[in-house]
């Protein structure tokens, strides 16, 4: 016997299940939709970073932006924007912000502001790696020749007085000059610059005039010749500017949706501030100076260690500020040269020779141990002069404390029992029991000593004092 309404359910099955499917997607749609229309409405708006750099560029300050980059990502923030004011800065901390820039999956764009400020060197190299470059009015940009480094002749100049062209060495590669490692240092910069330019869509020649004649360009200009995106007077003008834009990086492409958007600035931290603080090379010096002093003091008159302990802190701080800047050897041998010189004229008095040529050491090891000419990382003279004339002072004192100390009459140990005045506790004939600064002595006599007497002490043999009767009256 069949059954019809089992096999009619069986050939039903399958549509009421693909309706079931087909009114869920419909639903989940609606849901999607109505999602969609409530997130403006819930104040869940796109959020943004700022950070900001002023000064040279420095291991401390490329810190400090990978920082608010990894920031950035962890967050889902839609942008970092990093203001900036630069004179330039160090190649290598450079280099690690735009890899960081390149290899990013949240896009940056860099404002040079406030009104005033600059891009200059290394901050051009910063913008035109940028996913969005942006300028405030008032500002410039430009002057990305690399500096020379290390002493040698002026830029352009060949060693010598004979042409490049006389010179068979020089013509044959087989001997560089000077000239030669510039061009190859401007050459690599053209180069880099150059890649940048082509990955951002940015002006290409006028990039490498930037590098090669070191060229500026005032804020309109560098729109006006497409070197930066726009002008933007403030926070609020960037961000309705930068709304829309579609950014390329490695992930793909993004489109900005930067209405409304919620800004949060990222402050350096405690150990950014430090960095930042200690890496400026006047800084350093004068670290470096007071760790010296302070341990000299120490070691030249002992006490309680403050002085050891300040200056050692001193000495480690200033050292490790200069490991992130680039020494000059010769530079800091003569620093080191002059600081002995003038502890030698304090404590070997030589008419002032030894003074003052340590004084000109100082000078120039100061001038010199900065082995770059970047503006905002070299040392400053105002600050030089003053610094030597206060080293002098300086150890001159500590020679001077040291030398009051050594004069000073010995308060302990055997040296400061000889010629003491002893009593004795007993009669005796050569040795015997005396009192000496009011504790018990074994003491040694050539002639008899009666209980009472006073006798002066000549020598210490291990514990026992050799003694010698005060007057002749005291003895038998």
């Amino acid at each position: 016997m069949r059954f019809p309404q089992k096999s009619g359910r069986r050939g039903f099955r399958p549509g009421l299940n693909g309706s079931v499917i087909a009114r869920r997607r419909a639903a989940l749609r609606w849901l999607l939709l109505a999602i969609g229309l409530l997130l403006p409405l819930s104040g869940l708006a796109a959020t943004v970073k700022v950070a900001r750099i002023d000064g040279a560029i420095s291991p401390a300050s490329s810190a400090y932006f990978q920082r608010a980059l990894q920031t950035t990502q962890q967050s889902g923030a839609q942008l970092l924007v990093l203001k900036l004011d630069t004179p330039g800065g160090l190649d290598s901390a450079m280099r690690e912000m735009i890899q960081s820039i390149l290899a990013s999956p949240a896009p940056v764009a860099i404002w040079v502001a406030p009104a005033g400020s600059r891009a200059a060197s290394a901050g051009t190299y910063l913008l035109y790696a940028s996913h969005i470059a942006a300028m405030m009015p008032g500002t410039n940009l430009g002057a990305a020749t690399p500096v020379a480094i290390g002493i040698g002749g002026p830029p352009g100049k060949p060693a010598g007085n004979k042409p490049p062209g006389n010179n068979p060495k020089n013509d044959q590669g087989a001997a560089p000059s000077a000239s030669a490692m510039e061009k190859k240092a401007v050459q690599d910069a053209a180069a880099y610059i150059r890649g940048l330019a082509q990955l951002r869509g940015r002006n290409v020649e006028w990039a490498e005039r930037a590098v090669r004649e070191a060229e500026s360009l005032s804020a309109a200009e560098a729109v006006k010749l497409k070197v930066v995106d726009f002008i933007a007077v403030d926070l609020a003008d960037l961000l309705r500017q930068a709304d829309g834009r579609r950014i390329k990086l490695d992930g793909g492409e993004i489109t900005l949706a930067l209405a409304d958007a919620n800004i949060e600035v990222i402050e350096p931290n405690w150990r950014e501030q430090l960095l930042m603080a200690i890496a400026n090379p006047n800084v350093a010096l004068i670290l470096m100076m007071l760790g010296i002093y302070g341990l000299l003091f120490e070691f030249y008159t002992p006490g309680f260690g403050v002085a050891g302990i300040i200056g050692a802190i001193c000495l480690l701080f200033g050292s490790y500020a200069l490991a992130m800047l680039p020494i000059n050897a010769v530079g800091a041998l003569l620093l080191l040269l002059g600081i002995a010189l003038m502890a030698m004229e304090a404590f070997m008095p030589s008419f002032g020779a030894f003074g003052i040529g340590g004084s000109v050491a100082f000078i120039a090891g100061a001038l010199m141990l900065i082995d770059a000419d970047i503006p905002g990382l070299e040392i400053s003279l105002a600050l030089i002069v003053p610094l030597a004339v206060l080293s002098a002072l300086a150890l001159a004192g500590i020679g001077a404390f040291a030398l009051r100390a050594r004069r000073r009459p010995t308060v302990s140990g055997v040296e400061a029992m000889l010629g003491a005045t002893v009593e004795a506790l007993e009669d005796f004939e050569h040795e015997g029991w005396v009192r000496a600064s009011g504790e018990r002595w074994q003491a040694s006599s050539a002639t008899p000593m009666r209980r009472g007497a006073h006798a002066r002490i000549t020598a210490v043999r291990g514990l026992t004092l050799v003694v010698q009767p005060e007057t002749k009256e005291e003895q038998p």
